[in-house]
């Protein structure tokens, strides 16, 4: 999914020496510009919107990242929904205690993305206003 994208170009970034503040800018920030210009007007008029550079990368790198294998796993992941395989899984896994997700969730939460962004947004004047407030819902 998205997050597993986000992460992995994050983890490219600082492996390559960016900082973590850096990396998380340009890897998890910058989505909601990204996803809302594409709501509002499309791909087209995302790329428009962006700088010619990033249109540029996005038409000829995009698919080097999201190419032919990606597509394959998706369609081996669509096979499993539809076939029922993956709410088997997923059925069972709750049953039996949920330790391979629950697993998965502190992996996620303690991921570096996760503590520099907590970070990065303790410190924006619009946060007090939360869309998802985990002391609430």
């Amino acid at each position: 999914g998205i997050s597993a994208l986000t992460k992995a170009g994050f983890e490219t970034l600082t492996e390559a020496g960016y900082s973590p503040a850096m990396a998380y800018f340009e890897t998890l920030h910058e989505m909601k510009l990204i996803v809302d210009l594409i709501n509002q007007g499309g791909l087209a008029d995302m790329r428009y919107s962006i700088s010619n550079t990033a249109e540029y990368g996005d038409m000829t790198r995009g698919v080097k990242v999201i190419g032919q294998e990606s597509k394959l796993a998706m369609k081996e992941i669509l096979k499993n929904i539809q076939n029922g395989s993956f709410a088997d899984e997923f059925l069972t896994e709750m049953a039996t205690g949920s330790k391979n997700f629950n697993r998965l969730r502190e992996e996620n939460a303690n991921h570096l993305i996760e503590q520099v962004g907590k970070e990065i947004r303790s410190s924006f004047v619009w946060n007090n206003d939360k869309i998802i407030d985990r002391d609430k819902n």
